[in-house]
């Protein structure tokens, strides 16, 4: 089972997108979970639920009033999801006395059988983000091709590093994956040369474009495989999904 949070502090950077339809290559040939960790809920919405489809959420599950197999929710063949509530806004307050508060998703991903986690982590580098970041293998780091991408990069590095100093000695960078990119602007030129110069190999040679189809496609409940095939979002995550699986088989 390879584990892969996907973790930005910042918002609106692409986060929910990319679990979703990554998940969705992936679980065309593999068994894959997602999970929404964020209290909006957007993974939750994006994957067409409403909050009377759930019977269980990230929340209940986390807290221990119920287990895994009693709250996710089936998408499709292979590919499951733990939904989220609003419940988990107060998740810091209600498991801050817990012991091994930052071990509660590890313990819970335990054993687990998928091929593959893929976790929405929340736009903040709290509790819910430290338990993805201690449960995975690896962090995905969706950045936006503008110039405050670059500075946000290093808080989210420097909460890696204390969870791999404290929590997680195995958890690595995966990768940095542009988004919103529009090779016509010089400004998301710049920042993509940038973080390359800055960054190497970490930045994933695949960039989403900016694309229409792929901020429709959550409203109508869909994947952008199944909202518009050829889009130009469609191939870009098919090209994320082919360049993720060669990283996760080198680590």
């Amino acid at each position: 089972m390879y584990i892969c949070a996907v973790a930005n502090q910042k918002g609106g950077v692409g986060k929910t997108t990319t679990v979703h339809n990554l998940g969705m290559v992936l679980g065309q040939k593999k068994k894959v979970l997602l999970i929404d960790l964020d209290a909006q809920g957007n993974l939750t919405d994006a994957c067409g639920f409403v909050q009377s489809d759930l019977h269980g959420s990230a929340y209940d599950v986390l807290g221990g009033s119920k287990v895994l197999e009693e709250a996710i929710l089936s998408l499709d063949a292979g590919i499951d999801l733990l939904p989220a509530t609003r419940d988990l806004a107060v998740a810091e307050l209600a498991f801050a006395s817990k012991l091994g508060r930052e071990n509660l998703l590890k313990k819970i991903l335990k054993d687990v059988g998928y091929d593959f986690v893929i976790i929405d982590c929340p736009p903040s580098l709290g509790l819910l983000t430290v338990n993805a970041l201690t449960a995975a293998d690896s962090v995905l780091i969706p950045v936006q091709a503008e110039y405050y991408a670059l500075a946000g990069l290093d808080l989210i590095q420097e909460t890696m590093q204390g969870v791999v100093e404290n929590l997680n000695p195995d958890l690595h960078t995966l990768g940095i994956l542009l988004t919103f990119f529009d090779g016509r602007k010089s400004l998301n030129r710049d920042v993509a040369n940038g973080l390359r110069e800055r960054w190497g190999n970490l930045v994933f040679k695949t960039a989403i474009r900016d694309n229409v189809a792929l901020a429709e496609a959550p409203s109508n409940g869909q994947s952008i495989f199944d909202y518009r095939s050829q889009s130009y979002g469609a191939k870009d995550y098919a090209a994320l999904a082919r360049e993720f699986m060669l990283r996760a088989k080198k680590q």
